[in-house]
């Protein structure tokens, strides 16, 4: 099953699930579920979304909390991305 990364802004935190292709997580709340990561103080309805890593060229492991590749904001420079580069 593949693994995909999710941010949530309100958060500030990117997590990666495990879900099957046609899924698609939505809130926070659906993210701890399904990674069993606690709430904290952040709302269960907290939008979240989806980042374009190209197929493990980006994990959440590599990004730590804090930091965002570049596709997540909307495209890569020069429409490839370089992050890992």
């Amino acid at each position: 099953m593949p693994t995909y990364d999710y941010h949530c802004e309100q958060k500030n935190r990117t997590l990666e699930a495990r879900h099957g292709m046609q899924e698609q997580l939505h809130t926070w709340g659906e993210l701890c579920e399904r990674t069993g990561e606690s709430l904290g103080d952040t709302p269960a309805n907290a939008s979240i979304k989806k980042l374009a890593t190209g197929g493990q060229v980006v994990s959440s492991g590599s990004l730590g909390e804090k930091n965002i590749p570049p596709c997540a904001s909307g495209g890569c420079p020069g429409g490839a991305c370089g992050f890992n580069s």
